[in-house]
């Protein structure tokens, strides 16, 4: 069963059960007059709220309100610095971290999340805590969470840990079948059962 044409889709359940890239909701959207901006899982919500409710844009959720006026990109930083809610990860902000930890320095997802949920405290917990993030590197049975909506990432590592002896080139051959088929919710999961997939091409 091949997906369908969007034109042919006719609810937000219909257009849930396929998989869809970024590019193709983006193109959509302009299509249909909707915002363009925003993550994968916004685009995909804004149209199914569109095929469900006649085409009407889905309202967005209101902001939390910055109440900080801190320039991250010109103030000087030291330790002292106290995160704040307009955090940024700017140049300013990794030529510090990079000065205090040195070349090593990435600002990674796991580093950015700790940052922005700890407003009020300082640079200085920040360095500490980017070291205590990269010692677990030391531990052999350590792996990066992987994104949600990187469902790319999260199948090529199942797979890989069920099946040892595959490589990279054949799983992403699995991969691209396996996104031609319907699901539940849209997401691509690796299953046993994929193993069956070339079989039957």
């Amino acid at each position: 069963m091949n997906r369908p044409d969007f034109s042919n889709i006719k609810s937000g359940t219909e257009f849930n059960h396929w998989y869809w890239l970024k590019e193709e909701m983006i193109e959509i959207c302009k299509q249909a007059g909707l915002p363009v901006t925003g993550r994968k899982f916004d685009l995909r919500d804004r149209i199914m709220f569109a095929l469900d409710n006649n085409g009407k844009i889905k309202p967005q959720s209101k902001k939390k309100k910055v109440l900080s006026s801190f320039n991250w990109s010109k103030s000087q930083l030291t330790l002292e610095t106290v995160i704040t809610d307009n955090i940024s990860f700017g140049p300013n902000f990794r030529r510090f971290m990079a000065g205090q930890i040195g070349n090593k320095f990435q600002c990674h997802s796991d580093f950015m999340d700790w940052v922005k949920s700890n407003e009020g405290k300082t640079l200085e917990d920040a360095v500490l805590k980017w070291l205590e993030l990269e010692s677990r590197k030391d531990d052999p049975s350590f792996r990066r969470g992987i994104a949600d909506n990187n469902m790319y990432s999260q199948y090529i590592r199942d797979f890989l840990d069920d099946n040892p002896r595959q490589n990279l080139k054949n799983v992403r051959k699995f991969w691209l079948l396996k996104k031609q088929l319907p699901s539940e919710d849209g997401f691509i999961r690796y299953e046993k059962s994929d193993l069956d997939l070339i079989k039957n091409h």
